[in-house]
């Protein structure tokens, strides 16, 4: 993990940051994720996608976090803070991913305890989040100590 670094976005790295974004995503939907798109993802849905993190970054509604090794961006994960008064203790963990070239290296563990960190920073004692049970995703939220709350079925499509 000494060849990783964990760093946050601010608007002005958007610019320079979105190819590997792009890429990061495109890697992980079309390998199967369940993130909130169906495969395959186009660059310009993508980059749409992208450009509304950086819109809400700019206006500090969400912290986006990024994991970098051999000079690219590898992983990222996003805190979306709950903006409405009577949820101003929460935050919603997003979009945790990692390059399929770097898995099983801990990086999503360090992605995690960095955002948790910045959660402490924004006062945001209570983190919300929803995956797929059973995934790998769900294995590693519950050994970081979150507790399910419940299941939906047929929450989100699959591919």
């Amino acid at each position: 993990m000494n060849d990783v670094l964990i760093q946050a976005i601010s608007k002005d790295d958007a610019a320079a940051s979105l190819p590997d974004l792009i890429s990061l995503l495109q890697n992980t939907v079309n390998g199967g994720a369940s993130v909130g798109f169906m495969p395959p993802l186009s660059v310009s849905t993508a980059e749409q996608y992208w450009s509304s993190v950086f819109a809400d970054v700019s206006a500090e509604r969400r912290h986006l976090l990024v994991a970098r090794a051999d000079d690219r961006i590898c992983g990222s994960v996003q805190l979306s803070l709950v903006m409405k008064e009577n949820g101003l203790h929460r935050a919603d963990v997003e979009k945790l991913i990692v390059h399929s070239d770097y898995r099983n290296r801990g990086i999503a563990h360090v992605l995690l305890q960095a955002l948790e960190e910045k959660a402490r920073d924004c006062k945001r004692t209570l983190l919300v989040l929803d995956t797929v049970q059973d995934s790998v995703a769900d294995r590693l939220y519950r050994s970081c100590g979150y507790v399910p709350v419940g299941a939906i079925p047929n929450y989100a499509l699959s591919a």
